[in-house]
């Protein structure tokens, strides 16, 4: 094909172009990759070891860890080989591999805690139908659907950038391949497709993040004006804090990221929130939920006590 004779393969740039800082940049941010696997393979570990945790809203949980740890996976192995050398480059192929894998796991994550809110409402206020509304098949399905439409939105961004025909010097100007940087670098009008593009991320994101705050008022006003014990309401109000402050972590730089997006803008503005919700955020999630969650925190210390022989 035209556009992949042109576009055999493209040079990231992004942040190894902070001369003098590069071996800094790749212990901290091997570090913060470590945390993240580590942390979040910690929480998939001890929620399949405790029984007491095999729950919908754990089912869940674990979900988001798998999601985490592909998320940081897609950009920061390549992004720490670019630490190391001169020159960081990536094949057409790989590109939209990595374009497709990036949007497929942040699109499902995005998803992904509209359904945990959802199973917080349904836990919190419809308590005696639980068990039947968040039956295992209800979550298995939820759980499908999750990765069938992030499937779906990767597949979309990744055919509208393999239609693109580049020309010239391909410099990505972004630790990875992202979709606003490649319409930057093609030849030809991109008007379109980024109109398509906002549309696209403008329908998942914005009707995730409607669901999870509609899911969110609804138990804020059932607490308030149904539940008269203040301890309920202080477990109740803890356990959705965390979730919480995992949604506000991710949807505040992808928004401002995708929805804003424009023609020609700058990629370098764009990697600040970037880095935010693909590497720092998964570093932060298992630290939330064990920080904030009891029963998280007690099943982790009896994991870790645990003897490794009878």
């Amino acid at each position: 094909m035209e556009n992949q004779t042109e576009a055999s393969d493209f040079m990231l740039l992004g942040l190894t172009n902070l001369q003098g800082l590069q071996r800094f940049l790749f212990l901290l941010f091997l570090l913060l990759y470590l945390a993240s696997v580590l942390g979040n393979g910690a929480i998939l570990a001890v929620v399949l070891a405790e029984s007491r945790l095999h729950t919908p809203m754990y089912f869940f949980l674990c979900n988001l860890s798998s999601l985490d740890i592909c998320y940081s996976t897609v950009t920061m192995p390549k992004m720490l080989a670019g630490f190391l050398s001169e020159h960081q480059t990536i094949s057409f192929a790989g590109c939209l591999a990595q374009l497709h894998f990036f949007h497929l796991l942040g699109s499902s994550e995005a998803v992904l805690l509209a359904v945990m809110a959802y199973d917080r409402y349904v836990a919190i206020c419809n308590p005696l139908r639980y068990r039947l509304v968040m039956s295992p098949r209800a979550c298995l399905f939820l759980a499908a659907a999750t990765w069938t439409i992030g499937f779906l939105h990767a597949l979309t961004t990744t055919v509208l950038a393999s239609q693109l025909r580049f020309c010239g010097r391909n410099h990505v100007q972004h630790f990875f391949c992202d979709i606003k940087p490649l319409l930057n670098l093609a030849c030809d009008n991109t008007r379109v497709n980024l109109i398509l593009v906002n549309v696209d991320a403008g329908v998942l994101g914005l009707s995730s993040f409607i669901l999870t705050l509609l899911s969110y008022l609804y138990i804020i006003s059932f607490l308030l004006l149904k539940v008269q014990s203040r301890e309920s309401r202080r477990k109740a109000f803890s356990t959705c804090a965390s979730h919480l402050t995992v949604v506000s972590l991710f949807y505040i730089p992808v928004l401002g990221n995708y929805i804003a997006a424009a023609p020609g803008g700058a990629s370098e503005r764009d990697m600040a929130p970037t880095l935010m919700y693909s590497i720092a955020t998964p570093v932060l999630n298992p630290l939330i939920y064990t920080l904030r969650n009891e029963e998280v925190k007690s099943a982790l210390k009896k994991f870790l006590n645990r003897k490794p022989f009878p």
